[in-house]
């Protein structure tokens, strides 16, 4: 995966875990709900929904409200699941709040599945041993 497809991969990740992390904290989600907590102009955050309304992953309904499709779901919860592992993991280790929040993000986006699912196991077996 070339650098310029990692990024837009990434960018649809962002918007799907936003979706649903919106919808989990107010019930539903609006273009405008995620330009606000991503901090993107509006007519970017239209442009973007508009991509993964035809990429299948998102359907806009007339009142402007936005659900998920089955796939954007299934991709909204796995980023969203690697990013509180992380961001778990990152806070056991000493790091600060906003640092660990910040890097969350990072990492979410930087493995395939395996190596995510291998590091995963690798933590929970050292802090099995460890109890």
């Amino acid at each position: 995966m070339s650098k310029h497809e990692m990024k837009m991969y990434q960018s649809t990740e962002d918007y799907l875990e936003a979706i649903l992390m919106i919808k989990q904290e107010k019930g539903h989600c609006r273009s405008v709900d995620i330009a606000k907590r991503l901090d993107f102009k509006k007519s970017s955050v239209s442009i973007a929904i508009t991509k993964l309304t035809n990429e299948g992953y998102v359907i806009k309904e007339e009142d402007g409200m936005l659900e998920l499709t089955q796939e954007g779901q299934r991709l909204a919860n796995n980023i969203l699941e690697r990013h509180n592992f992380f961001y778990t993991w990152l806070r056991s280790l000493g790091v600060e709040k906003e640092q660990a929040y910040d890097d969350a993000c990072r990492m979410e986006h930087a493995m395939c599945d395996d190596t995510f699912h291998k590091i995963v196991s690798y933590v929970r077996e050292k802090n099995d041993g460890n109890s």
